[in-house]
């Protein structure tokens, strides 16, 4: 196959095309492989300064949750896989921020709508089936009793509402929370059985860490759990919110650290074309954002031999994707 176009809009059926392997970063398995998942392989390539795996462990032995600020691509989410990957503590909780995400949203969903609609088909629902309609949020299961600190991603805090980031100091303080619909059933219902946010337990099994038991409506942390909330820069916290929290400015990763990068990415690719698409993005940083996800593109992109661009669709492609990501023209 000598074209590297398998869509080439010629009005044409076929299927005898194909296409190179996936990138590592944009590999998907189903549900119930058993080959390792996209974020797990994310947190093994992810590289790490000196200052951001100081701030890591201060966080972990501080048992204080980390802000890290940085301009998109710099590796902040990557940073909460990678400390879960090597300390081998499961799944990242992930909760992603918007403007209309409250407390409650991070806490636990009780879904009164449900179980009235239950109630009214079968009169004789009980108390202790409440828990069908109770799930954890990310925060939620994060606070749960564990042996060892579970990891918790808060995406993008600055896209909160102003009141968030204070809605948050009572459970960061104290770790930990109550939910108001289990608290008033306690002398009757005392434990009751809720569903997580694990999203890759296996939620056929009540033992397993899709569910867990919360007794008299309070849930509350024997390990404070790794908790990274990641900002773009965009908003001011006020300072009763950063006191609780350790700060990270992780910086734009230059020559040396991006050249690992590709190379865990990417393996051994073509030296000469790395040099230059790396000299390329570094020139287009220098004038605007750019993100390294970008350069892993162009890289790959260039990188399939018969089945990769080639003469002006080649550099035609690089120059879009290597658009700067704070200019509406990209360049």
């Amino acid at each position: 196959m000598s074209d590297w176009k398998v869509y080439k809009n010629d009005r044409a059926t076929s299927s005898e095309w194909q296409l190179p392997p996936p990138p590592s970063w944009r590999t998907f398995t189903k549900p119930d492989s058993a080959a390792e998942s996209q974020p797990a392989h994310r947190g093994a390539l992810f590289y790490a300064e000196e200052e951001e795996i100081n701030m890591v462990n201060a966080a972990l032995y501080l048992r204080r949750p980390l802000l890290v600020t940085g301009n998109p691509g710099t590796g902040k989410t990557s940073l909460a896989y990678s400390v879960a990957y090597e300390l081998d503590l499961g799944e990242v909780l992930y909760w992603p921020i918007t403007t209309r995400t409250t407390l409650k949203d991070g806490l636990y969903n009780y879904d009164a709508v449900g179980r009235l609609q239950d109630a009214k088909l079968n009169p004789d629902d009980s108390l202790n089936r409440i828990g069908k309609y109770i799930t954890l949020g990310p925060l939620g299961t994060a606070l749960l009793p564990s042996e060892r600190p579970r990891v918790l991603l808060i995406d993008e805090i600055d896209k909160s509402d102003v009141d968030l980031p204070n809605d948050l100091l009572h459970v960061f303080e104290n770790g930990e929370y109550t939910i108001p619909e289990l608290t008033r059933i306690a002398t009757t219902q005392p434990t009751v059985t809720v569903q997580t946010a694990y999203s890759s337990a296996d939620v056929a099994d009540e033992e397993s860490a899709a569910y867990a038991e919360v007794t008299k409506g309070r849930v509350r942390c024997t390990n404070f759990p790794f908790i990274i909330l990641t900002s773009n820069g965009e908003r001011d916290f006020p300072p009763a919110f950063l006191r609780r929290c350790l700060r990270l400015d992780m910086a734009e990763p230059q020559e040396p650290r991006l050249r690992r990068i590709v190379a865990a990415h990417l393996g051994e690719a073509d030296a000469d074309e790395v040099t230059k698409r790396l000299k390329a993005f570094l020139a287009q940083r220098t004038a605007g954002e750019m993100a390294t996800d970008q350069l892993l593109n162009a890289i790959y992109l260039v990188s399939q031999g018969q089945l990769s661009p080639q003469g002006t669709d080649r550099e035609a492609l690089v120059k879009a994707i290597l658009k700067r990501l704070d200019s509406r023209d990209g360049v």
